[in-house]
């Protein structure tokens, strides 16, 4: 099985050495005499900041060219920013026949077990999205009691989002990835890419 080793450091942390973790990961694949590592990708950036984890996209479009079979991290938290995060990049890789593996944690979606608990971060994930719904509304409608006035953002407003945005649209523009698939990859919304669009068809 080819596996890829991810790991992460934050830039807020100057002391943190990915080779720590790397050294964990390749200690876990020589346990299983059927692994080879294929490829070794290595971010510093927080989890959140997606337009500069430079490696991470670099291994989502190995994973869609299929080569590789499965993809290793320390920690969940090295790999994704949010249960909806990890929900909607494996739901990514499913199809694609691409496992997901946590060294410190045992998760592994390629094993029966794993694929079980990939379901059940679907309900979580629904819940966390219905979570944060309901915190923006909370804010909204205080807003508007305190008399101040509401606008919904728009997309160029947060620098960060729209960088994944960019990045979403070139690539269905290239026709390398669906509407869907690009939104799931890039962490955006549908609508959130359509009106990128229409802005820069202007």
């Amino acid at each position: 099985m080819r596996i890829a080793l991810y790991a992460r450091v934050s830039t807020r942390d100057k002391d943190q050495n990915p080779e720590t973790q790397l050294l964990r990961l390749r200690q876990f694949v020589s346990q299983h005499p059927d692994w080879h590592i294929a490829q070794t990708y290595v971010d510093q950036a927080s989890a959140n900041d997606l337009l500069h984890r430079t490696a991470w996209r670099h291994l989502q479009d190995d994973a869609l060219q299929h080569r590789l079979d499965a993809v290793l991290v320390f920690k969940l938290d090295r790999a994704f920013r949010s249960v909806k995060h990890m929900h909607d990049t494996l739901a990514v890789w499913d199809p694609l026949h691409v496992g997901f593996l946590s060294a410190q944690q045992g998760f592994d979606t390629t094993t029966a077990l794993g694929r079980l608990l990939l379901n059940l971060l679907a309900s979580l994930a629904e819940f966390e999205l219905e979570t944060i719904r309901e915190r923006v509304k909370a804010g909204m409608d205080r807003a508007k009691q305190e008399g101040k006035t509401v606008r919904r953002r728009a997309i160029t407003d947060d620098p960060e989002q729209w960088g994944h945005v960019q990045a979403a649209v070139a690539a269905i523009q290239a026709g390398e990835l669906s509407y869907r698939k690009a939104a799931k990859q890039h962490g955006v919304s549908v609508s959130s890419i359509q009106r990128a669009m229409l802005k820069m068809a202007r």
